[in-house]
């Protein structure tokens, strides 16, 4: 379960999805989780999953990658599913099972939020696996350059956002990691109630919480011995800039409201 975690990874490969300026990707992700919201009936899916496909094929992503980042929300999948489906009120009764109704307002509700968790991921997932961690800092820094005025701390803040990205797949080959050697040693995370498995882990969380201190302190040590003082004063050795790929990719995300607000307007 521990390797299905894709977020924070990067593929490196040479694509047009790769190629677009990191600020176009981020801004259109935005669009991508926004348009999610907006489609009202379940047929519209079909246009958001063709938009996420030929997202994935333009980037050369495999994609069972992409499949695999949504394994480790299958348990929240699931009980978002049956959640909205037995606690869902309506009016039109499916099915009913003692005191139990299934509702098809209930069973919609129960589609749409799954699907949307689901495509929330694996756009998400798209945006990281195509960004490398310095370009997407510099994306966010970029993007929230005009919040200067107010003294706000855009460099910081895509620095923090871009380390914490960066931590996760480190993280979690730490744990798995550890999760081995223990395993070796007569350790079981997998046997017993969900109480049994709680205390467990135990064991896993002390010496990861040790690794992430420690790998915090060292990457703060190397910083400060590089003089690291923030933004002020920084250049960049690739400029960023807007290329015909990225409007294309503006015209598709266009294309995609067009298809899911165009149901309304009729």
């Amino acid at each position: 379960m521990l390797r299905d975690i894709t977020l924070g990874q990067y593929y490196p490969v040479d694509s047009p999805v790769h190629r677009l300026d990191p600020r176009t990707k981020i801004l259109l992700t935005m669009l991508f989780i926004i348009a999610v919201f907006l489609a009202s009936q379940l047929y519209l899916y079909v246009f958001i999953l063709g938009f996420l496909s030929l997202s994935v094929y333009l980037s050369r992503l495999p994609a069972r990658m992409i499949i695999r980042s949504i394994r480790p929300m299958r348990i929240l999948l699931v009980f978002t599913f049956i959640l909205n489906l037995f606690f869902g009120t309506g009016e039109t009764a499916l099915l009913r099972i003692g005191p139990v109704i299934i509702w098809q307002e209930g069973l919609l509700n129960a589609l749409h939020f799954t699907l949307r968790l689901v495509f929330l991921v694996m756009g998400s997932s798209v945006l990281t696996l195509t960004t490398s961690p310095v370009t997407l800092t510099d994306g966010l820094e970029t993007l929230a350059s005009p919040l200067k005025v107010i003294k706000f701390p855009a460099h910081e803040m895509a620095m923090m956002m871009t380390i914490a990205l960066r931590f996760i797949p480190t993280l979690v080959e730490e744990a798995d990691k550890i999760m081995k050697a223990q395993t070796a040693r007569g350790a079981d995370f997998t046997s017993g109630n969900l109480m049994a498995r709680a205390r467990a882990m135990v064991p896993l969380l002390v010496p990861l919480f040790v690794s992430a201190f420690r790998r915090a302190g060292d990457l703060a040590m190397a910083m400060e011995a590089r003089c690291y003082h923030g933004g002020e004063g920084r250049t960049r050795l690739h400029v960023l800039k807007i290329g015909r790929g990225d409007y294309i990719a503006y015209l598709a995300m266009a294309a995609l409201y067009v298809l899911l607000l165009l149901p309304r307007w009729l």
